[in-house]
């Protein structure tokens, strides 16, 4: 519910605030006093796109900050996907700076507007006999249909089951499609992983290899070098090993005469093992030493095969080619998997596409019986608004595709005399017409649903005498379930207000302004009189405009 307007330096208003309370509040004002200003400045703070020449003062910013009540609305987690904080009363303000550029906040937190317009248009609903398009789109006819036939919780569960259908669908595409690429490169797949998997490879495996290809590779240089270490410690005359004995013998001989040499025969007895040990091993080493031509070339032909593989894979370690073989293996199983994760998918598809008919039909019957409920309860209420012979016609066909709220098309048809033809409703309706049939629908909706503050703009131009009273009658009884404010220049409508307030342009020091004042009882009866009289009061139009207002 809006509860309080402030405007400022916009259009004719220099500053103006006025609060707003439940039921229906009307404004009046003779043409041009600046009634569509009050809207247009409402209208920007709705997320309306600005223009500079809206300023009234072209050095300062236009600021317009309208105040509402979110109780029973249910929009926090509107505001929660919109990351906005959510408070009962909140704040939207629109700033239009002299350099041209605009800002939006909500409850003092910058937004775009696009998101604004998201907020708005669950708050305010302005409806003129120029601005009646919505009623004329299937969205808000099935929005009515739905609202009548109870579907919230029938289009929340057909939408779930929707997001997931669409899902598996993408999904069956996408594995479509790796079948399809798989089985252009599976041989080739294939022929890689089974070189990979033929090349033995093992972490250790390349450095294993180059150690062997170079011992057999320098295997005379190696013979010659490790014979010469052993006659250099076995030489009958000069070798090490003989000499190291001979110092043991020495040392043990010293030990005999004096304990004080026990450290020194106890090292040179380590020595001379170490040396016997070393001995040993070099004899080892020559006896493994052979020439052998065709492991070398085998050797070496292995090593170039890992290399190519290398190359070939862009890899610079066996490590890294292993983790290749294991991507190969995984994409050659996943091929092999395809065939049971589309048929999987095909089970799943069918499920839900079960689930969802069934969901749309339940759907749909509500729909057909609310379309009957509307159809006459819309003729009744228009029938009451000067229309009497208007029939009404909404028929439903089944679609092929699954839309976002069901399966269903719809028709809405209007035939506004007797033996007249049907046709859809935005072909022959007229603006005077539509504005009546938004305001019975609103009336009919409202008893199913919250409705956002409703804002009627002289959609009861063209109408008058008993009309103008049930239209007036219509208002009031919407304004005990929702907030409304009518701008109006009829004085039944007028009278039937809860509260009133009048439009005028005031001129001063050679400046007019517009303002908006709340009216007294005593200044309503005036006011109402005026609109009767033309603007010249009289005891008649007084007395009229008292009885209309009891």
């Amino acid at each position: 519910m809006l509860t309080n307007l402030q405007i400022q330096n916009f259009a004719l208003i220099e500053y103006l605030e006025v609060s707003f309370l439940e039921g229906m509040t009307c404004i009046t004002g003779e043409t041009g006093a600046g009634k569509s200003i009050l809207l247009g400045g409402l209208s920007l703070v709705l997320g309306k796109r600005a223009d500079m020449s809206s300023l009234l003062d072209g050095s300062k910013k236009c600021i317009i900050e309208a105040a509402f009540d979110l109780k029973g609305y249910e929009l926090s987690s509107l505001f929660q996907s919109l990351d906005l904080d959510y408070y009962d009363q909140t704040h939207l303000r629109r700033e239009i700076l002299p350099q041209g550029k605009s800002r939006a906040f909500i409850n003092d937190s910058p937004v775009s507007l696009s998101v604004l317009q998201q907020i708005g248009n669950r708050l305010i609903d302005i409806h003129s006999q120029n601005e009646t398009q919505s009623l004329l789109e299937n969205e808000s006819q099935f929005e009515v249909l739905d609202a009548l036939g109870g579907n919230n919780l029938l289009l929340n569960k057909f939408a779930l089951n929707l997001q997931v259908f669409k899902k598996k669908s993408k999904d069956y595409t996408y594995w479509l499609n790796q079948k399809n690429k798989s089985l252009e490169s599976l041989e080739f797949k294939k022929f890689q992983f089974d070189e990979l998997d033929s090349a033995n490879l093992k972490s250790s495996r390349f450095l294993e290899l180059e150690l062997k290809i170079n011992s057999l590779s320098h295997i005379e240089y190696l013979q010659s070098h490790l014979g010469e270490c052993i006659l250099i410690l076995e030489n009958d005359t000069s070798g090490v090993f003989d000499q190291i004995l001979r110092l043991n013998s020495l040392t043990q001989g010293l030990l005999k005469k004096s304990a004080q040499f026990s450290s020194l025969g106890e090292r040179m007895k380590g020595l001379a093992a170490e040396t016997e040990d070393l001995l040993g091993e070099c004899k080892i080493l020559l006896e493994n030493l052979e020439a052998n031509p065709n492991e070398l070339e085998q050797m070496q032909a292995e090593l170039d095969h890992i290399n190519g593989l290398f190359q070939k894979h862009k890899v610079l370690t066996v490590e890294e080619l292993l983790e290749v073989k294991n991507t190969l293996e995984k994409e050659l199983q996943d091929t092999l998997n395809i065939e049971d994760i589309l048929k999987d998918l095909i089970e799943e598809k069918t499920k839900l596409e079960i689930e969802l008919k069934k969901i749309a039909q339940s759907i749909s019957n509500n729909r057909t019986q609310s379309a009957l409920v509307l159809e006459l309860e819309l003729k009744n209420l228009v029938g009451k608004m000067g229309m009497p012979d208007a029939i009404f016609k909404i028929e439903l066909n089944q679609s092929v595709e699954y839309l976002i709220n069901g399966m269903d098309t719809i028709s809405f048809q209007f035939c506004p005399n007797i033996g007249g033809q049907f046709n859809l409703l935005k072909k022959v309706a007229s603006g005077g017409e539509l504005s009546r049939i938004m305001l019975g629908i609103k009336f009919i909706l409202s008893r199913y649903k919250k409705l956002p503050t409703l804002i009627f703009d002289e959609i009861d131009t063209g109408v008058s005498g008993k009309i103008s009273d049930s239209v007036a009658d219509l208002m009031i009884s919407l304004s005990n379930k929702l907030q409304i404010l009518t701008i109006t220049h009829l004085p039944q409508v007028a009278a039937k207000g809860n509260h009133h307030f009048k439009v005028q342009k005031i001129t001063s020091q050679g400046k007019t302004r517009s303002q908006l004042i709340s009216l007294t009882v005593d200044e309503r009866i005036e006011e109402i009189a005026m609109m009767l009289s033309g603007n010249k009061i009289t005891p008649t139009a007084i007395a009229h405009a008292k009885q209309l207002m009891n």
